[in-house]
């Protein structure tokens, strides 16, 4: 079993659960799947300052805060328990392409020249972490929510601007991948 679960999940497995836990969290307790309203519960909870946006019950909405400390710990578990010890297998064109940018590590995840607190300091790092972090934040609360809320739980429930946020996410993605990323990767 723990052969199985150190391997890549097919989409086909790993797809439809994370699309159950939808009808699940609404027939469970009439709850709604999403992300990004977990930073306004802690706000609420941390900050009860007399802000109007923060003044909520945020009690009721407690399920959720448990909810992203899961992801928390079981990511913490997987990569803790649950890793293969196999080196990151990355594709040679990619490594390739990183090396055009100074990034030598390509068998990592997450590449240290950038996601680094030696990364933050330099403009591309910075742009990346804190003018990215922002514009995600915004984003999400522009938009009324985060890829998780729009695209799994609200297109499932046939939402038309949950259709609107996901084409959006998907161009700014494409966007932000081809066009503006190669940019900053230069800086």
């Amino acid at each position: 079993m723990l052969h199985w679960l150190q391997a890549p999940w097919p989409w086909y497995v790993s797809g439809p659960l994370i699309g159950l836990m939808v009808p699940l969290l609404l027939l469970l307790g009439n709850k709604v799947f999403g992300i990004s309203s977990s930073l306004r519960h802690v706000c609420a909870a941390c900050f009860p300052a007399k802000i109007p946006f923060f003044q909520y019950n945020w009690k009721a909405e407690q399920w959720n805060l448990f909810f992203v400390g899961g992801i928390i710990i079981g990511g913490w578990l997987a990569s803790s328990y649950l890793t293969n010890g196999m080196p990151l297998n990355v594709n040679p064109n990619l490594t390739e392409q990183l090396q055009t940018y100074q990034i030598q590590e390509s068998n990592s995840w997450v590449p240290t020249a950038i996601f680094s607190w030696e990364g933050l300091f330099t403009l591309r790092g910075f742009i990346m972490m804190v003018v990215g972090g922002f514009l995600v934040g915004f984003g999400t609360r522009y938009a009324g929510g985060c890829t998780s809320g729009h695209s799994i739980n609200g297109l499932s429930n046939l939402q038309l601007p949950s259709l609107i946020a996901t084409i959006c996410f998907m161009a700014g993605g494409f966007i932000m991948a081809n066009l503006i990323l190669p940019f900053i990767l230069k800086l």
